[in-house]
Formats: C-alpha cells, structure tokens, sequence
C-alpha cells in the first residue's frame, strides 16, 4: 500500500471547500503531505489555475514529484520559506492558502521517522530528516531543566519534572537511541496514567514539536499569509493541538479586530482601521463519523478567515 493510500485527509472536503476555489486562482497548500488536500484542489482548478505545494519531509516530496500535472508545482520548504518562494515564482498574491498541522500517518507508522512510540524505532523525530538535531541527540545533551520546560511548555505535561529527571538518570548509565527505551522510562516516572491516553504521548508530542520548531513555524507563516493573500483570499488551518490553536486563534481574531484604540477617543466608526481579516464562519471540528473512522482527527481544529479588501 503506498503512503498516499494509508494517509487520510482530515476534513478534506471541508477544507477545500472553505477555500472557494476560483478555476483561474492560485492557490498555497502549505503543507503536502500525501497530497489529499492538493489532489482535491486541482480537481476543482480550471486550466488557468496554479497550485504550488510545500512541504519539508523528503518523502512527502518523493510522493508529490508523482503528480505530473503542469499546473502543479513542489517546493522541499517549510512554512517560513513561503515568502521567499512565492517571490522567486515571481507571484505576488494568491487567492488560498491551506496549512495542514501536525504529522501524517506515514510519519507516524514508520517506525524509522522515531516519532511514535507504538513502534520501536530510532529516536529521530525530524520533519525534514536531511538536516537537524535528532530527538536521540538533543536528549543526549539537553540540561534537565531544559528538557523539564519543553516537556511541560509544549507537552502541557504535568510530570515534566520527574520525567525529565528520569530521562536524564536514565542516559547517565547508557545510550538512549530507541522509542521504546524513551517510552519505558517516561512510564516508569509518571505516577498517574490518564484514561485512554499513553504515558509517553506527551512527552513524544512535545520532543517533537520544540525539535521541529513547529510553533516557531506557525507564527513566522501567518504573517506571510497576511501579506501573500489577494482580496478575499481565504487562509484555512487545521490545528491538531491546543498550542497551535490557539495561535491560529489569537492571529485571525487579532487581525479581524479592527477596534484597537483607546476607549472615548473621538473617532468615527469609518476613521477606525480596517481590519484586514474577516472571520469565516466558527472553528469546525471532524463529524462523528470522519472520527470513527480515523481516530487521529479527533483534536482537529479548523479555523477560516477572508482577507479584506485592500486598503
């Protein structure tokens, strides 16, 4: 089975459905994945259309380079270079853009990408595995009130001070190199397992954010979406954690609010500034049905916004 077969699409239709797709536009997904989101996109474009796809995993960009359509272009970029790359094409505004968070299945079930510890497997985590730290390097050096502060900031965990006290015991009598070593010792520190939920899923979820920058990403992306988006361009984004939410969140609000002066200042409702955003619609979540057949999209989040007119 290939990769693209085993992944599903969270909220496929609904997201390419928020972007209302021009047939001529041209249109960002930020994040390519196995390709559902970029697939769909291009049944919708006409002739004219364009879309260009970024990701930052080598395997995502084996699979994209599959697509032979001409109006169909594959950047190996993470979110921050989007700018750069929309300049080197020479295009100045686009009427979409979609960021797909999170990991993919694929990533998840290769037990070499080290990001789950359902699989024993090298502790690798990287997004984009042709550059970086991997999470057995980092762990292997990490001062622990360090390593306490990513497990708790982006784990939102609990027991980040005994697990990182743990872990830090742990690489002091050998190497720690696998998921499963990883995932024994983070079981063996927490006192108190939450129902339905692993031990080790926080701690896993938070190596792998803070090694991938993915909040870093996130926030340096929007504000190139801001800048990138035509009039009445959409911006959609899945979110897949309480973190990155509330980023998308607190962005797309602060930017639909064009009432940021004093209080009994004596302005006019039409000398305000505009606001650059407008909200679409409320934040949606999967149906029951998409989450009885893929429990992973359980925590998605998407969220919509339209650039205003121009100022």
């Amino acid at each position: 089975m290939t990769d693209a077969a085993q992944h599903v699409t969270v909220l496929l239709d609904e997201a390419v459905d928020a972007l209302n797709i021009r047939p001529d536009g041209i249109y960002i997904d930020g994040t390519f994945g196995r390709g559902g989101h970029s697939r769909l996109i291009l049944e919708k474009l006409g002739k004219d259309g364009r879309l260009i796809a970024l990701d930052r995993d080598p395997a995502a960009i084996q699979t994209a380079r599959a697509l032979t359509d001409p109006r169909f272009h594959i950047c190996h970029s993470s979110f921050s270079g989007m700018g750069q790359i929309l300049q080197q094409m020479a295009i100045e505004k686009v009427d979409g853009i979609l960021l797909d968070l999170g990991v993919s299945s694929p990533q998840l079930d290769e037990g070499e990408r080290g990001f789950s510890f359902r699989f024993d497997g090298p502790l690798d985590m990287r997004m984009d595995t042709s550059k970086g730290q991997t999470a057995a390097e980092w762990l292997a050096q990490v001062p622990e009130d360090e390593l306490r502060e990513v497990i708790k900031s982006y784990g939102e965990e609990r027991f980040a001070k005994q697990i990182a006290r743990a872990v830090v015991a742990a690489r002091a009598g050998g190497i720690l190199a696998t998921t499963r070593q990883l995932a024994q010792i983070v079981a063996k520190a927490v006192p108190r397992r939450e129902p339905g939920q692993d031990p080790a899923t926080r701690t896993f979820q938070a190596i792998r954010i803070f090694l991938n920058q993915e909040l870093e990403e996130l926030s340096l992306v929007l504000p190139q979406c801001m800048n990138l988006l035509a009039p009445h361009g959409r911006l959609v984004v899945i979110s897949f954690h309480s973190l990155e939410d509330r980023i998308v969140k607190r962005f797309m609000q602060g930017e639909a609010n064009r009432d940021t002066l004093p209080t009994r200042l004596p302005v006019r409702a039409s000398e305000l500034p505009q606001p650059r955003l407008a909200l679409a619609g409320k934040a949606r979540r999967p149906s029951a049905a998409e989450v009885a057949a893929n429990p992973r999209c359980r925590s998605a989040v998407m969220r919509v916004a339209e650039r205003s007119e121009e100022a």
